[in-house]
C-alpha cells in the first residue's frame, strides 16, 4: 500500500504542475497565437463539445482526474491507519522542519509558516506575471488613454478570474484534493479569506476602471447592454454588486459584531457565480468550474446528511456554563482527533449551523459522538439555558448534523514529547488528543510524554479537566501532566462542582450519526465524481449535437449565449443530484439493512448510553472513579498567574517536541513566536483555531 501511495502522490504532482504550467504560459503569445488556436481549431470540428471542449480538456479534467486519486489516496490512509500500518515517518523529515516554523504570527495574515508565506509568493508572483504578460502583449505605443483604460480592464477582470479559480478549493469541507497537501477545512479557511479578498479586489478594479472608460468615452449605454452572443455587462454588474455585498461583511469588524448578516450574505454567492457564468459564457466560465464543481458536489451531500436527524442520547453540563452533547453512532463512523462537526438545532435557530470539536474517540467510544459546547454567544447561551430547564428531561431535541471533518491521519505519536497549550474552551480539540493517545496506549503503542499547560479565567471552569476522560470509563495516561492556571482567583474557592446529566427520549424519527456515505465513503466519492463528470459530457454532447449546434450551422442565426450557459448550468446540477442521491439511498438502504441484521442478533439498541443512564449528578461517579482519581493525582493548579510559556517551552528537553496551540489569538501568537524564534530547533509548532 505504501508504494500504491506514494505513486499516486507523484502522479498527482505531475498533472498540477503541468496545469500550473498552463496558467504560466495563458498570458503569452507563444500560447495565445501559436498553442490555442490550433487546439480550438480541432475542439470547434466537434459538433458535440464545440468551444467548450478544449476548457473542460484543459482546466477541468485535470482537477477532477486529481480529486479522483485524492480519493483513492484517502481511502488507502485511512485503511493503513485502522490496521496500524505505518505509510511513512514524518518524524525524519528535519530537512522541512524549517519551512513548517512561523514566519509571521502577527498582521493580517495571521500566524502563517515559512511554507505558506512561500507559496502565497508565488501565487502573487504569478498574477502580477499574468496581468504585466497581457497588458504587455496588448499595448500599442499609438493607443490613446481610453483605450488603454479599456485593455487594462479587461486584463484585471482575467486576472481576478485566476483567483477565483482557486476560491472554492479551501471551502469544501469533504474534498480530497485538502488531505493531499495534508490540510484540512478548518486550517485552510484563511486561504479562502485571502483568495477572497484578492477576488474582489481585481474584480473591483475591473468594474471601475470600465464604468470610468465608458463614461470618457461618452458610451454609458454600454452599462446597460446584455449582448446575445457576446459578453453580457449586466450580467457582470449583478455579479459585482453580489461579490461586493459579500465582501462587505468579511472583515473581521462586521463579521464578529454581526455574525448572522455575514452568515446570510454569504448566500449571495449562487446570485455571484450565475451571473458570472452569465457574464463570461459557459466556454470562459469552464476555467473556474473544477473548483466549482467540487464544492457544488459537497455542499449537496452536505445538504444530503443534514436532512437526517441524529439521536441525542444525554447532555452533561457542567458548572462553568459548559456542555456536553452525547450522540448515538455508528460504529462504522471513523474519525480522527481534531476532527469538527456542524450542528444544527431547529428550536434554537432553524438556520444557523456552529462547528465543534468532536471529543470523543472513534474506537475508544465505538457507539458515541460527543461534543462540547461553551456558552459564549448568543445560540449556545439559549442552548445552556434549555437544557437546564427542569422540563428538558421530557423533551425531545431535534437535531441534524454535518461531518465529522478532521485530518486523514494524524502525527502525534511521532514526538518524543507533546506540549498542549490552551486557554479557555480551546482545551476541547485536546479532549479529542489525549483520547486517542488512551486508546493507543492501550493498544500497547508506544505514545509521547504529555503535558497540558490550560488557563481559565475563574475556578469553576476547572471543571473542564474531568471532560478529559471518557465516561466509559479507561486507564488514564502514564507520564501525564496537567498544569492548570486560573487568573482571576487569587485562591481555590470551596465549591462542590455539580454536575448534571439530561437523558433524552427517542423518537421514531432518529437514527444513529453515520458518514453520508458509507464506511467506504472516499472510494463512492470518487464514483460519485466520475459518473456524474460523465454524464453531464454525455449530455451535453446530446444537448450541443442535436440541439445548439443546427442553430449555430445556420449562417443565418446564432445560439443565444445565455440560454447555453444555462442549459450548462441546469445540466451540471441534475447530474450532480442525480449521481450522489442514487449513491446516498444505496448506502442509507446498506446500513439500515446492517442495523437490522445487528437488532436480531445483538437484540434492540438501548436508547441512551450506559454510562448515561440512571445518573442524576455525574460528578459523584467521576469524582469517585479510579481513572479521575489518577487523573486528579496529574493535575497542579495555580491560582493568580498565567503560565511562563518561554521557561516551559524553551527548557523542555527532547529531540522532537510537539507544541499545539488552541485558544486566544494573543496566546497562540506568543506560542508561535517562542517557536518560530529558532531559540529552541527541537519545538515543531501547530496552531489549532477555530475563529478567523
Amino acid at each position: 500500500m505504501g508504494v500504491l501511495s506514494l505513486a499516486i502522490r507523484v502522479l498527482v504532482f505531475i498533472l498540477f504542475v503541468g496545469w500550473l504550467f498552463i496558467w504560466f504560459m495563458m498570458p503569452t503569445n507563444t500560447y495565445r497565437h501559436q498553442w490555442l488556436p490550433k487546439i480550438q481549431d480541432k475542439s470547434r470540428s466537434s459538433s458535440y463539445f464545440g468551444s467548450e471542449g478544449t476548457s473542460l480538456l484543459m482546466y477541468t479534467f485535470p482537477i477532477l482526474f486529481i480529486a479522483v486519486l485524492g480519493c483513492v489516496y484517502v481511502h488507502i490512509e485511512r485503511r493503513c491507519r485502522e490496521q496500524n500500518v505505518k505509510i511513512r515517518n514524518r518524524g525524519n523529515d528535519n530537512g522541512l522542519a524549517m519551512w513548517k516554523r512561523p514566519g509571521f504570527v502577527k498582521g493580517p495574515l495571521g500566524i502563517v509558516s515559512w511554507t505558506e508565506l512561500a507559496l502565497l509568493a508565488m501565487f502573487v508572483a504569478l498574477l502580477v506575471w499574468s496581468f504585466a504578460t497581457y497588458l504587455n502583449n496588448s499595448y500599442h505605443s499609438e493607443n490613446e488613454w481610453e483605450s488603454r483604460l479599456g485593455t487594462a480592464a479587461y486584463w484585471l477582470g482575467v486576472v481576478g478570474n485566476i483567483c477565483l479559480v482557486f476560491l472554492f478549493f479551501p471551502v469544501a469541507r469533504g474534498s480530497s484534493l485538502l488531505p493531499l497537501l495534508g490540510l484540512t477545512s478548518e486550517s485552510s479557511i484563511k486561504y479562502h479569506i485571502w483568495l477572497g479578498h484578492m477576488t474582489m479586489a481585481f474584480f473591483s478594479a475591473h468594474g471601475i476602471c470600465f464604468v470610468v472608460y465608458w463614461a470618457a468615452t461618452h458610451n454609458l449605454s454600454q452599462m446597460l447592454e446584455w449582448a446575445k452572443t457576446d459578453v453580457s455587462n449586466v450580467a457582470g454588474e449583478v455579479s459585482l454588486v453580489c461579490g461586493l455585498i459579500i465582501w462587505a461583511t468579511t472583515f473581521p469588524g462586521v463579521r464578529r459584531k454581526f455574525f448572522e448578516l455575514f452568515l446570510y450574505t454569504h448566500h449571495l454567492y449562487i446570485l455571484f457565480i450565475v451571473f458570472f457564468i452569465f457574464h463570461v459564457g459557459i466556454s470562459y466560465a469552464c476555467i473556474m468550474l473544477p473548483g466549482f464543481y467540487l464544492f457544488l458536489l459537497d455542499r449537496f451531500l452536505r445538504f444530503l446528511q443534514s436532512r437526517r436527524r441524529v439521536r441525542l442520547l444525554s447532555a452533561r453540563l457542567l458548572p462553568c456554563h459548559t456542555l456536553e452533547l452525547n450522540f448515538s453512532k455508528h460504529p462504522g463512523l471513523k474519525y480522527t482527533p481534531t476532527s469538527t462537526l456542524f450542528l444544527n438545532i431547529p428550536c434554537i435557530s432553524k438556520l444557523q449551523w456552529h462547528p465543534f470539536t468532536v471529543t470523543s474517540h472513534a474506537d475508544l467510544e465505538p457507539e458515541t459522538l460527543s461534543v462540547v459546547i461553551k456558552c459564549e454567544g448568543t445560540w449556545s447561551t439559549k442552548l445552556y439555558q434549555t437544557l437546564s430547564s427542569p422540563s428538558a428531561i421530557d423533551n425531545h431535541l431535534q437535531v441534524s448534523l454535518e461531518g465529522p471533518y478532521g485530518p486523514v491521519s494524524t502525527s502525534f505519536l511521532q514526538f518524543d514529547s507533546l506540549i498542549m497549550i490552551s486557554g479557555g474552551s480551546g482545551i476541547t480539540p485536546f479532549i479529542s488528543i489525549i483520547r486517542h493517545l488512551i486508546h493507543n496506549s492501550n493498544s500497547h503503542q508506544q505514545i509521547p510524554k504529555l503535558l497540558l499547560i490550560s488557563a481559565f479565567k475563574n475556578s469553576s471552569d476547572l471543571t473542564f479537566l474531568h471532560l478529559l476522560l471518557p465516561l466509559s470509563g479507561a486507564n488514564t495516561l502514564e507520564n501525564f501532566q496537567i498544569e492548570a492556571y486560573v487568573t482571576r482567583d487569587k485562591s481555590p474557592k470551596d465549591e462542590n462542582p455539580q454536575f448534571r446529566t439530561v437523558i433524552f427520549k427517542p423518537h421514531e424519527g432518529d437514527s444513529p450519526a453515520t458518514a453520508i456515505l458509507g464506511p467506504n465513503g472516499w472510494l463512492w466519492l470518487a464514483g460519485i465524481i466520475c459518473s456524474s463528470f460523465g454524464i453531464f459530457l454525455a449530455l451535453m454532447g446530446i444537448v450541443t449535437r442535436y440541439y445548439i449546434y443546427p442553430i449555430d450551422g445556420n449562417s443565418n442565426d446564432v445560439f443565444n449565449l445565455s440560454l447555453r450557459s444555462f442549459l450548462h448550468m441546469l445540466g451540471l446540477c441534475l447530474c450532480i443530484v442525480m449521481a450522489a442521491t442514487a449513491a446516498v439511498i444505496w448506502n442509507k438502504r446498506k446500513l439500515a439493512k446492517e442495523g437490522r441484521q445487528i437488532q436480531n442478533v445483538e437484540g434492540a439498541t438501548p436508547n441512551a448510553s450506559p454510562s448515561a443512564m440512571g445518573f442524576d449528578n455525574v460528578g459523584e461517579m467521576e469524582l469517585e472513579s479510579v481513572p479521575f482519581e489518577a487523573l486528579a493525582q496529574s493535575v497542579h493548579v495555580y491560582y493568580g498567574e498565567r503560565p511562563n510559556l518561554p521557561r516551559i517551552l524553551l527548557e523542555r528537553k527532547g529531540e522532537n517536541v510537539g507544541v499545539l496551540a488552541s485558544g486566544p489569538k494573543k496566546m497562540r501568537q506568543e506560542v508561535a513566536a517562542i517557536c518560530g524564534s529558532g531559540l529552541a530547533p527541537n519545538l515543531h509548532f501547530q496552531s489549532i483555531s477555530f475563529t478567523w
